[in-house]
This record gives C-alpha cells, sequence and structure tokens, in this order.
C-alpha cells in the first residue's frame, strides 16, 4: 500500500535534484526542497514543491526545516571534480561541511532513511570496472569530500539507528543540465560550444572512458530507494555498463547531433583526472531491476534539444580559482572556454 511521506531533497534547482523532487511530488509525496542556487536554475524548480533558498551548510536554518521529515535525498552538491584541485576550501566546503550539516540534522530530528548521492570519483584510479565492493580510493578533494561524507553518513545513521543508502551515479546527461558552467558538465559545454560555432575543449589525448547515464534511468533507481527495505546499508552503482565511449567520440556525437564540423582543440591533461572510469551496474539490476532505456545517442539529443531551445548562453566563472600556477588549466584561468 502506497505510503505517503515528508521528503526533503537537497539541490533542488539543480538538475538531478529538480528531477527527483518534481517525480516525488507526482507520486504524491510532500516535497520539501532546498538550493543555494550556486548550480542550479530558478526554472529548474518544479511547481509540485516547496521550496526553499538556503544553503545546506546554515545548519540552524536546515535543523528547522528538518521537523518531521521522513526522508532526505541528499544531492546537492559542487560537482567540480577538476576544479577542486584548484579550488579546494569551495568544494570541500559544499560537499562535505554540506553534507555533515545535512546529515547532522537529520539525525537529530531522527528521520527514518538518508539517501546519498555519492559519486564514481570515490573509486579513485583502479581498475574497471568499478564495484561496490572496491575499497574507495579518491585522487582529489572532490572526490574526497565525498568519501569523507559517506564515512560521517554510516557512522551517524549506525550509532542512531537510522537506515542510509548511497546512491552512485554515473555522469548524468539530460535537460535541466546547468550548461553555461565552463568547470563540469562535457556534453553540455560541448553543445553550449558548438551552437555557438565553437569548437569542442578535449584535455589531454580524449582517449579517457566514461559513461553517461540519461536522468530518467538514474531517477528509476533513486526512487525505490525511499523505501525498499533491502536497500538499507547499501552502496550502489547508477547508470549503464554496456556503453562506454570515450571523450573524443563524445565530442563527435555532438558534433553530429548540433550539425556543427569543427575540429576539436586539444589541450594539456587536468591534474588528477582519472583516465578510465567506468563501473559495473550488476548490483543495480539485482536490486532495482536497474536497464539502460535511453541510450547515449539519444540522451545527447534530448540535451542537445533543451538548451537549443533556452539557448546559448556566455559560460559563468562563478567560482574563484584559489590556486592559480602553472597547472591550473589556461581554459580556467584565462576563461577561455
Amino acid at each position: 500500500m502506497f505510503s505517503k511521506k515528508k521528503i526533503l531533497v537537497t539541490g533542488a534547482a539543480g538538475f538531478l535534484g529538480s528531477h527527483l523532487s518534481e517525480k516525488l511530488g507526482e507520486l504524491g509525496h510532500e516535497v520539501i526542497g532546498i538550493d543555494n542556487m550556486l548550480g542550479g536554475y530558478e526554472d529548474n524548480v518544479p511547481n509540485n514543491i516547496k521550496f526553499h533558498k538556503i544553503d545546506c551548510c546554515e545548519f540552524e536554518k536546515i535543523n528547522d526545516i528538518m521537523n518531521n521529515i521522513d526522508v532526505v535525498y541528499h544531492c546537492a552538491a559542487t560537482a567540480h571534480e577538476g576544479l577542486s584541485v584548484f579550488s579546494p576550501f569551495e568544494i570541500t566546503k559544499n560537499n562535505y561541511l554540506a553534507s555533515v550539516s545535512i546529515f547532522t540534522a537529520a539525525v537529530n530530528k531522527k528521520v527514518k532513511r538518508i539517501i546519498f548521492c555519492s559519486s564514481m570519483a570515490r573509486y579513485g584510479d583502479q581498475k574497471t570496472p568499478f564495484t561496490e565492493l572496491m575499497k574507495p580510493q579518491p585522487v582529489d578533494p572532490y572526490a574526497i569530500s565525498k568519501v569523507a561524507s559517506e564515512e560521517v553518513l554510516k557512522n551517524l545513521c549506525d550509532l542512531n539507528n537510522i537506515e542510509w543508502v548511497i546512491a552512485v551515479p554515473h555522469n548524468i546527461i539530460g535537460p535541466r543540465q546547468k550548461y553555461d558552467d565552463p568547470f563540469r558538465n562535457v556534453v553540455s559545454i560541448m553543445i553550449n560550444r558548438m551552437i555557438q560555432n565553437k569548437a569542442p575543449i578535449i584535455y589531454g589525448d580524449g582517449k579517457q572512458t566514461r559513461c553517461f547515464s540519461y536522468i530518467d534511468d538514474c531517477l528509476s533507481c533513486l526512487i525505490p530507494m525511499l523505501d525498499q527495505k533491502n536497500l538499507n546499508k547499501q552502496t550502489i552503482n547508477i547508470g549503464p555498463d554496456e556503453e562506454f565511449v570515450t571523450i573524443n567520440k563524445i565530442a563527435e556525437l555532438c558534433s553530429n547531433i548540433t550539425g556543427t564540423n569543427l575540429q576539436p582543440i586539444y589541450k594539456k591533461d587536468r591534474p588528477k583526472e582519472v583516465k578510465h572510469a567506468t563501473c559495473s551496474a550488476d548490483k543495480a539490476r539485482n536490486l532495482l531491476n536497474y536497464k539502460t532505456t535511453v541510450d547515449l545517442k539519444e540522451g545527447i539529443q534530448k540535451t542537445f534539444d533543451y538548451i537549443k531551445k533556452r539557448g546559448a548562453r556566455p559560460f559563468d566563472y562563478n567560482i574563484n580559482i584559489e590556486i592559480n600556477n602553472e597547472l591550473t588549466p589556461s581554459t580556467w584561468k584565462n576563461k577561455e572556454i
């Protein structure tokens, strides 16, 4: 029988959080959304939720909002892995400290379950495909902040008898993704540049391998995490493991879909970037009946359609570079994107 819940979704103006909170609202739940608007758009916020503009680090406000909440989905993050090497304070604050604030308030108010959206970055530079049995080996401040957040979540929840689930999504693409962010979201960056008749920028040789997951396929796993009993204390990869792709191929697909024919501009490798980051989805298939319903080409097409409809935008360098030296990519310090 359906059980209506009061749910808090962090990052509700962002890409993943807005889709998730909207879907939960459609399912009849009471959804409270929060966001500091650093990585989202105002028009991303669904009409069927109650929204508050609050930073996750504002603990007292978070503690008040947590009253009578049943389940927390912590999606908010400054998910700038490459930039975290050069802006470690801002990235760490918005990931680790923000997560500790959310988890502390949730435990204090005795929520039933916390679902934390971690990152594939937790695995670091290990043999692929990554499996959940692997010990995390983070290689940059962003990944370190995510793994540290996982450990605090487990520590506080286990001590206070609160259920937890850790979701580990692939690179997610689709409508509502912030495409004027110069530091992350490679597909959206390339499309935004291409519709301005600018060539895609690739770091290194472009032979890095990744997997990309369309937003709907990610939601199909996150929704059951709300209350499915056998998911307590589980860490689960979410995303396709049958369509590995290089960044060079991503540039080619974006070029074909946008109708541009510009040769990529190659820049030097970004420090600490993991060459190959793909994972196994076996656990998600077994526990969540996960399957890919939108392939990569269709996912890029849908992302392009969204960006084209909204219109190209100049890139917004809204995060300061804290370490500016010879290792800092010129694309960022000289605002070349």
